[in-house]
């Protein structure tokens, strides 16, 4: 957990060593928990990558700082992501304050470490460890790689023994179809600017495996919530629209190891952000 743009799902990522969580500079990135399935020869462990926690407004804000703060409750252990260049403030303690309520070890990550000079990370580390009772407070930079293999060596003391739930090649239960939506949905964030992204969403009409060909065909519907947000996503003489096509195409076909073919449509639904049905349609719930 942590505020938005701290680099959880650039965390998972990282540890994971594959990409399932989409990543931008944007806040409210992440929408959906998302699971990753970390598989190591003494444990399998599985984290979720959780919405970042701000002041919520309009119905899906809230669904999202739901999804985040609903995570706390059945885990064995909770991480706190902040970052190194920021010092602690509000927004952390009301982050600390939920996860104080699960009653379970919390572990406070500070990333971006590779952005400040070590001797600022000291009085940093010391400024959280009065305000919180951390079991382990570990320094990482997510986008490096550094300090993940330390991290994930010392979750491992706090986890409970059981069964592996998931099979030792998967990374996530999530479907193909939705971690294609949301490479589409990562292009737009990453292409398009101010409100834009933050009312789109990616619906996956068709999903086509043709394996003689080794290619699968994928026809998807980005929803916009104006009439001149799609002219911005189109772009002049639809520049815009194949550039996000061609660089989600690329990630998309990393995923699958095959040949894709996407194609984009943008249509406009007012206010979909606003209304609980159309919430529902789009998979936030």
């Amino acid at each position: 957990m942590g505020r938005p743009n701290v680099g959880k799902s650039t965390l998972l990522n990282a540890v994971l060593g594959q990409k399932i969580a989409i990543t931008s500079n944007k806040p409210q990135t992440t929408r959906n928990r998302i699971l990753g399935i970390c598989n190591r020869p003494d444990a399998q462990i599985l984290f979720l990558d959780t919405p970042g926690v701000h002041k919520a407004k309009g119905m899906l804000n809230r669904y999202m700082v739901e999804q985040a703060l609903s995570a706390c409750g059945d885990v064995d252990v909770a991480l706190v992501l902040v970052e190194a260049t920021d010092p602690l403030g509000g927004g952390d303690d009301f982050v600390l304050e939920q996860v104080s309520r699960s009653k379970v070890p919390v572990i406070l990550v500070i990333n971006k470490v590779d952005l400040v000079p070590r001797l600022k990370l000291l009085p940093l580390i010391e400024a959280y460890a009065s305000r919180f009772d951390f079991r382990e407070i570990i320094p990482v930079s997510a986008l490096a790689g550094e300090g993940t293999d330390d991290l994930v060596r010392a979750l491992v003391k706090y986890l409970p023994e059981g069964p592996r739930y998931y099979a030792e090649d998967m990374i996530t239960d999530l479907p193909e179809r939705f971690i294609a939506a949301e490479m589409i949905r990562e292009q737009i964030l990453k292409q398009t600017h101010d409100e834009i992204p933050h009312g789109v969403a990616v619906e996956i009409d068709a999903f086509e495996e043709k394996p003689e060909k080794n290619l699968v065909v994928i026809e998807a519907c980005i929803y916009v919530s104006r009439e001149g947000h799609k002219k911005i996503v189109l772009g002049r003489h639809g520049e815009k629209i194949r550039s996000i096509g061609k660089a989600a195409r690329f990630d998309i076909e990393r995923m699958l190891g095959t040949r894709v073919f996407l194609d984009l449509l943008v249509k406009v639904e007012k206010n979909w952000t606003e209304e609980r049905r159309q919430l529902k349609r789009f998979g936030y719930e």
